[in-house]
């Protein structure tokens, strides 16, 4: 009983330091997995913490659980805009750029640890995706906001890639505990098998999870727990079935993320509030596990490897699998340099000394100094990388509070709460001056401690608290008319856009007359939006710049895929 209480105690302590580690973290732009990570060192056997933990099995169940629910979170956060942007690239780096990285970075393994090509190509398959908590956490650490087509690229690579890094650790392993020396081409019938089986099952599960949240009347705290089981029960019972069961909960989680459910928010809140969990309690156990002084031996060549991985498969891999995609070098670059691992190659590693595989520990060991290495060199540059190579764009701004009223049968209404500043748009103006939409009613307005009554309290000062009732369509507007953008002065809206602003259905042709850009239009009534569209590629993004005769068309604003808006600016 005494060992239970110390376990329970030293476990609920490690989580609640890494917690306060975490704000600090912030302050020195630290990843904060990273964090984690070492803290988890610093409690193990070879850390002042002193404890011995190495049940390999233990440590997989949790590892797997975490990260399961981490991809069921990061699929509900991916909207349906996010796809139409980004699913195309996403998918050809999560299976093209996949292999071409575990190939490349094999061989060099293959090399520089003197290993037959199936060992090495095991090693470049455990190192061969990228980490969604690792992504999902650095890319929206300290209010950094990329262009779309760079971030949602990210995110849905990093969220699906997982299942071909698994099925191929998982067939090299049966190939060399089996003592062949050779791939056999069903490997691809396999793939397609445990791919195909994936997405089914995902799909299926996503729209029956729908019609239960929305069908059942349970405890408002029920909502989100039955959303996450059912999520991991998706990726118990497809992998049981064959299939990929990290394909199956991704794509069960975007869509329930994409649909109309009750208690959304706090399904949110609560999946948001598992997923931190998750990837606490999945970095301090795998930090736990690892002997930091077994890494002497191998030390070097590990970190060969990864600078290997880092500056040569993951740029190839990327440039191979977005040549059909018009990607700026700059995007490119970027992302190549995003190829952050994390959680995910250390479990892996794993599973060879599971299965009792020789050269076990020699995996797990690379593939943990490969992991701290992208963490502390791709981790701790990522934000000045992007400013360096321009891909942020003005932050949106955002409600103080965002409050989706659960009211039975019905999705279209919140209540949006701000602080109005200054330089707000609806400082001193009256609520009767407000050019508000439809359907857009003023609940409350509180000034200090006191409850304002609308009709009667003149304009609106700097400091109020103001609540909006409204419909999801009119959030952009009144986020407008009462937020304020705060950001760095580089990213002000006039000096990012320009100074003049143009529609998008505006006529190439009239703008020609007007500015004389010398843009090639195909014909005189193509307007600015489609010019644009056509030059992007079809997928025009928020930030995408066009150089034309000592100016630049920069889009401002997208709606549906199509520009409604773009900035005229001179060339600094």
């Amino acid at each position: 009983m005494d060992l239970s209480n110390q376990i329970i105690f030293f476990g609920a302590l490690l989580i609640v330091v890494s917690i306060l580690a975490s704000a600090f973290s912030s302050r020195f732009g630290a990843p904060i997995l990273l964090v984690f990570l070492v803290l988890g060192m610093l409690a193990g056997e070879d850390g002042p913490g002193g404890i011995r933990f190495n049940d390999f099995q233990i440590a997989y169940l949790v590892s797997t659980l975490a990260l399961a629910v981490i991809l069921f979170d990061g699929g509900m956060r991916a909207n349906a805009e996010s796809f139409r942007v980004a699913l195309r690239p996403a998918v050809s780096l999560a299976t093209v750029g996949v292999v071409i990285t575990a190939a490349i970075t094999g061989g060099f393994a293959t090399w520089i640890f003197g290993l037959h090509w199936l060992h090495g190509l095991l090693i470049g398959a455990i190192v061969g995706s990228t980490d969604a908590a690792a992504v999902f956490a650095l890319l929206h650490a300290r209010g950094m906001e990329l262009k779309q087509r760079v971030a949602a690229t990210l995110e849905v690579e990093s969220g699906s890639n997982d299942p071909m890094a698994v099925f191929l650790v998982v067939v090299l392993i049966e190939v060399l505990a089996a003592g062949h020396a050779t791939l056999s081409w069903t490997v691809v019938l396999e793939f397609v098998k445990q791919m195909t089986i994936g997405a089914v099952a995902g799909l299926v599960a996503g729209r029956l999870l729908i019609w239960l949240i929305n069908h059942l009347n349970l405890e408002t705290g029920l909502y989100p727990l039955l959303a996450v089981a059912g999520g991991v029960m998706t990726y118990g019972a497809t992998t049981v079935a064959g299939g990929s069961g990290f394909l199956a909960i991704y794509l069960a989680g975007v869509i329930l993320g994409n649909s109309q459910l009750q208690a959304m928010q706090n399904i949110h809140r609560v999946n948001d509030g598992l997923a931190w969990l998750s990837q606490i309690m999945m970095f301090l156990l795998l930090g736990l596990l690892v002997t930091p002084s077994e890494f002497l031996p191998v030390a070097l060549p590990a970190l060969l490897v990864a600078l290997a991985l880092m500056v040569l498969a993951r740029p190839v891999a990327v440039w191979v699998s977005l040549l059909p995609f018009r990607f700026s070098w700059r995007e490119q670059l970027f992302i190549s340099w995003v190829g952050l691992r994390g959680a995910v190659p250390i479990i892996l590693a794993s599973f060879p000394l599971l299965a009792g595989l020789e050269h076990g520990t020699v995996y797990f060991n690379v593939a943990f100094i490969v992991v701290l290495m992208s963490l502390v060199l791709q981790g701790w540059t990522i934000a000045p990388l992007a400013r360096v190579l321009r891909l942020e764009v003005p932050p949106k701004v955002k409600p103080m509070q965002y409050i989706d009223l659960d009211i039975p049968g019905q999705f279209n209404h919140d209540l949006l709460g701000y602080q109005l500043e200054s330089d707000s748009f609806a400082a001193g103006k009256s609520p009767a001056q407000l050019p508000l939409p439809q359907e857009t009613e003023i609940a409350a307005v509180i000034r200090g401690t006191r409850v304002m009554n609308v009709n009667t309290l003149g304009a609106l000062q700097a400091g109020d608290y103001v609540y909006v009732l409204a419909i999801p369509e009119h959030v952009e507007t009144l986020n407008r008319m009462f937020g304020v953008v705060h950001g760095p002065d580089r990213l002000e809206e006039h000096r990012f856009f320009g100074d003049f602003i143009l529609n998008g259905d505006a006529r190439v042709a009239d703008i020609e007359t007007i500015y004389g850009l010398g843009l090639d239009y195909r014909n005189p009534d193509e307007t600015l939006a489609a010019f644009l569209g056509r030059k992007f590629g079809g997928v025009p993004v928020v930030g995408d710049r066009l150089r034309a005769h000592g100016v630049e068309l920069v889009v401002r604003a997208v709606e549906k895929g199509v520009v409604t808006r773009v900035g005229l600016k001179l060339h600094d």
